[in-house]
């Protein structure tokens, strides 16, 4: 049998799980009886440990929230985790935590045992992150949960906001999901003036206070995800185009990233592609990577760049004297 002291972490950890625990299985875990579990959850009690219980059939122990924050226990799995998470957070995309993370991995790091210390080490020393080609949009911490909270509370809000071609403009919005894609964040809401539902870039937006009446959920028409995919994958581009792949769309799915297009099944043999880039050069090269017949619907500066690409690579398989005579031709 456990020392008490012993016996008493064990139970604490058990008790951070989010579920109820009853006396008979904390005991089966604990290997002691139902009475010690109880004397033990008093202890812990008077230790500052908010243990809540409930009686009956379906009652038992969850470790609730207090007044104040109590030791926190974490296995070997977990402690490595958080700190994974820490020193990415470190570096990552949201202004103002940084430092925070940096105290809090310092702390978490000095009361780590010798051998998780090397464990984490080790992935710090031997990971060379690749530089990214541009920085990444920043958010502020402060509007993250300022947006998380008015979500939760089903609060309006009003916003400042600046769209794609940096036109400014104010919004009211009922706001429901915030979405992270990569380094980017998202806020999906119900746009009060234009009655739909907008999809908003949280770099590019600026939360006014206070927050506004509270307002009843509405249902979203679609996941929240494959909204922000979708409008993301065709609003960054300079050059969008359309077009029907004569595929299956679950073929052209598996070859086309989220993030560059979306695919809609028409039949069973084609689907409409719609995706974009920044120039119509790079739009016929990635259709051509494709590997299927397509018809390009829009943009008519496609279909020109595809004729000048299909004359280029007859061009490149003529023979030397193909060649002459067809530069010959009047």
């Amino acid at each position: 049998m456990m020392e008490t002291s012993a016996r008493l972490l064990h139970l604490l950890s058990l008790l951070q799980a989010p579920r109820d625990w009853t006396g008979p299985e904390l005991a089966a875990r604990l290997e002691v009886s139902t009475r010690t579990v109880r004397k033990d959850v008093e202890r812990l009690r008077a230790l500052g440990y908010p243990v809540h219980g409930t009686r009956g059939n379906v009652g038992g122990y969850r470790l609730g929230a207090g007044a104040r924050l109590p030791p926190l226990l974490l296995d070997d799995e977990e402690a490595v985790a958080v700190a994974i998470g820490l020193r990415t957070a470190a570096g990552g995309t949201i202004a103002g935590v940084e430092e925070t993370s940096l105290r809090a991995l310092t702390k978490l790091e000095r009361l780590l045992p010798s051998r998780l210390r090397r464990r984490v080490n080790a992935l710090q020393t031997h990971t060379v992150p690749v530089p990214r080609d541009e920085p990444g949009p920043r958010v502020a911490a402060e509007t993250l949960t300022a947006l998380a909270a008015a979500c939760r509370d089903h609060q309006r809000l009003r916003l400042d906001y600046r769209g794609h071609d940096g036109a400014a403009s104010v919004r009211e919005v009922e706001p429901y999901r915030l979405v992270n894609w990569g380094r980017r964040w998202y806020l999906v809401a119900w746009d009060l003036d234009r009655a739909d539902w907008r999809t908003f870039r949280v770099d590019r937006l600026v939360p006014r206070a206070p927050a506004g009446p509270r307002f009843a959920p509405r249902q979203p028409p679609e996941d929240v995800v494959e909204r922000v995919m979708r409008g993301v994958s065709s609003a960054a581009w300079r050059y969008r185009a359309s077009v029907t792949v004569h595929a299956a769309a679950e073929v052209v799915g598996e070859r086309i990233n989220a993030a560059v297009g979306t695919v809609r099944a028409v039949d069973a043999d084609t689907c409409v592609l719609h995706t974009g880039a920044d120039s119509v050069q790079a739009l016929a090269v990635h259709l051509g990577l494709l590997g299927v017949d397509f018809t390009v619907e829009d943009p008519p500066e496609l279909v020109e760049q595809l004729r000048t690409l299909a004359e280029r690579y007859r061009n490149a398989i003529r023979t030397p004297s193909e060649n002459r005579g067809h530069n010959s031709r009047p």
